[in-house]
């Protein structure tokens, strides 16, 4: 019996298990469905998942690579900086030791020493050198005044050169020099006090008259008055005759008397006039030279030649002539020579301070070259 119930039991059972109920269908569905959306979600997030990894892979790979660059250049920079290393250990084994760097100190100051003492030296002999040239500038100065003096009588130019010379006095601010500056006032002094001829005035005065003398002519003599022969035989007649007008035109060529007491001289013309022309020039033109070089006698001299040779040869009726004669004896008492004060004092004091000047030098070297 119980066999024969245990099936019957069991139908039931596998009837409610095989065939489903209508009831819950819906609730299968919407399952399935909110598990494919979980799933759907699941993917996304994953493929999220994978995209992001895939780019931190990317982002990494590029770290990696420039961590790559990096440290190639790393390695490039420490390559060079090992070459400087190198280089800088070659120099500093290539550098003295530190007792040949103080034998090179040693050396350095005992040198830096040396030029300075020859450098005081150098100095010191340019500044005395300096002094000797303007000293013997000097001196060159005062010679060459007394040389205007007593050549030229140049009372002007010698005053000029005097008081170069003293100007190079001043400037050399020695006590020493008192005495050749003194002698060389007086100099000054005498100087200025000196006539002073215009000697140029009186060279171009000459040679305006020079310039008269080329152009003067002679004056062709007139006769005037009656009791000549011819006169007298002009008067013997009617005045109608042939005889009376051939006389009387005859008359104003020629003149005879036999009391006439005044000296007429021939007509120069021609070779003779320029030659008694030049006579006069360089008569006038040796006046010249003698009043530039203050030479009274022989200015003196021409000018008394060019007056004789004025008298002998044109008739002093002219007044070209008559003017020149009496500007020759104007000019005649001109004063060129003066007499020029004596500088051989001055050149002697002058002397004397470059003598001392020399010594206490020649004394002033050797003792420094004993000290040395």
């Amino acid at each position: 019996m119980s066999e024969a119930a245990t099936p019957k039991d069991e139908t039931p059972a596998s009837e409610a298990t095989a065939i489903p109920p209508e009831a819950p269908a819906k609730p299968a569905r919407s399952a399935g469905r909110g598990l494919a959306a979980v799933a759907l979600l699941v993917g996304l997030v994953g493929a999220a998942a994978a995209g992001w990894s895939l780019w931190q892979l990317q982002q990494l790979q590029l770290q990696e690579q420039q961590q790559r660059e990096q440290l190639q250049s790393a390695r490039a920079e420490s390559s060079k900086v090992g070459e400087l290393i190198g280089q800088l250990q070659g120099r500093l084994n290539d550098l003295p030791s530190a007792s040949e760097l103080d034998e090179r100190r040693r050396l350095l100051a005992s040198l830096q020493g040396d030029q300075q003492r020859l450098s005081q030296r150098l100095e010191s002999v340019l500044d005395g050198s300096r002094q000797d040239w303007r000293l013997d500038e000097a001196e060159h100065l005062l010679r060459l005044a007394t040389l205007r003096l007593s050549a030229l009588q140049d009372v002007a130019s010698a005053e000029a050169l005097v008081l170069a010379a003293d100007e190079i006095l001043r400037a050399q601010d020695d006590p020493a020099a008192f005495a050749a500056r003194e002698q060389l006032s007086r100099s000054l002094e005498a100087l200025r006090t000196t006539q002073r001829p215009d000697r140029v005035g009186l060279f171009l005065q000459l040679a305006a008259l020079r310039e008269q003398a080329a152009t003067l002519n002679p004056l062709a003599p007139t006769l005037q008055g009656q009791g000549d022969v011819l006169s007298d035989l002009a008067a013997e007649g009617d005045g109608s005759a042939w005889w009376s007008e051939w006389v009387q035109q005859l008359a104003q060529y020629f003149r005879i008397e036999f009391d006439a007491d005044r000296n007429i001289r021939p007509l120069l013309s021609g070779q003779s006039l320029a030659q008694v022309r030049l006579s006069l020039s360089l008569a006038l033109e040796q006046a010249q030279w003698a009043a530039l070089h203050g030479q009274s006698g022989v200015y003196r001299q021409a000018l008394k030649q060019a007056g004789e040779i004025l008298d002998a040869h044109f008739n002093l009726d002219n007044p070209d002539s008559r003017a020149l004669r009496q500007r020759f004896g104007e000019l005649a008492g001109a004063a060129i020579e003066v007499k020029v004060p004596d500088l051989s004092e001055s050149l002697g004091a002058l002397q004397a301070y470059l003598q001392r000047k020399q010594a206490q030098r020649r004394q002033g070297a050797a003792a420094a070259g004993e000290a040395q």
